[in-house]
């Protein structure tokens, strides 16, 4: 594996795993100021590179650093999740929706619920709002739309 010049530090790649902190803000639109995901004054999050766990971009500005750097980087919405797209916010029937809940489940509009497609795949969504027999999900990433300040302090490379 790689190593930073002094060959004693793992230098972050492409296919790391990385123990760090980070902090997400939404720098653009309505929510422009709030923070997204703070883990600086909590337990410390891991990353798997190139895993789809943060978008490419987000990872991108990634490599390179080693154990200690800290970093802050802002991202266009393009190079981060992209721009919202209207077709994925869709109507389905509250039937669909029960079925695939859990038995009992209640919903209120902002619960991210999970829908069984007819092909056999599972997507999220954020639940925006009810209808006479249908419900309105936003199948968007909760951060498309948005730039993004971006901050990290890599605590450890493997």
């Amino acid at each position: 594996m790689p190593t930073s010049p002094d060959s004693t530090v793992q230098c972050v790649q492409a296919d790391s795993y990385l123990t760090l902190h980070y902090r997400i803000e939404l720098t653009s639109g309505p929510a422009a100021g709030q923070v997204f995901a703070d883990t600086f004054n909590g337990r410390p999050a891991t990353l798997q590179m190139g895993c789809g766990q943060w978008a490419d971009g987000m990872e991108a500005a990634l490599v390179g650093l080693q154990e200690g750097d800290q970093l802050e980087y802002d991202l266009a919405a393009a190079q981060a999740y992209g721009d919202r797209n209207p077709d994925l916010v869709q109507k389905i029937t509250q039937d669909l929706m029960r079925q695939t809940a859990e038995p009992g489940a209640q919903f209120e509009p902002g619960d991210v619920v999970e829908i069984m497609a007819p092909n056999g795949g599972r997507y999220s969504g954020v639940l925006k709002q009810f209808g006479d027999g249908w419900v309105l999900i936003d199948f968007n990433h909760p951060l498309a739309g948005h730039d993004l300040r971006i901050e990290v302090y890599i605590l450890g490379v493997l």
